[in-house]
């Protein structure tokens, strides 16, 4: 014969105690790396850059450029050409490689010019990394752009 059990309040006292412990457990966790793993401000004032937005955006348009990345054989290819097609030198050319998740791996790659593209020597792991950009024309225009990169392996 087995002793019948009593659910009593001291039952339930620790059933709520261990769910909530769980759940402010997670989320104090998620708030620490959220906040470990910020890379920081885009920009000092949103609101002043946000006035420039759209005269920034229509004179980088006129210019017609087209940007992509690859990365192959330990070097990295950033191909900038105009609406023609044609390569792209440019004054100016300041990048920063890195994962969209965290700033532990970004690098800031020594890219030249090699008469068709930007090129760099990196060795990238797999996966998806971004590449932000800011170039400037010869007009003086300022190009900014973040660039999807997909590295097999």
């Amino acid at each position: 014969m087995t002793k019948e059990r009593k659910f009593t309040g001291w039952h339930m006292l620790a059933i709520c105690v261990g769910s909530f412990g769980v759940i402010i457990t997670v989320n104090l966790a998620l708030a620490f790396n959220a906040v470990r793993t910020f890379p920081g401000l885009e920009v000092a004032n949103s609101y002043v850059a946000s006035q420039q937005f759209d005269d920034r955006r229509v004179a980088q348009e006129a210019l017609g450029w087209t940007v992509t990345a690859d990365a192959e054989g330990g070097q990295l290819t950033l191909s900038i050409t105009d609406s023609d097609g044609a390569p792209v030198m440019v004054g100016d050319l300041q990048a920063t490689l890195g994962r969209a998740t965290h700033v532990y791996e970004d690098m800031d790659p020594d890219f030249h010019f090699d008469g068709t593209a930007y090129v760099a020597p990196v060795e990238l792991a797999g996966g998806n990394w971004n590449i932000r950009m800011t170039a400037r024309a010869a007009d003086g225009t300022e190009f900014a752009q973040r660039v999807v990169l997909h590295v097999k392996g």
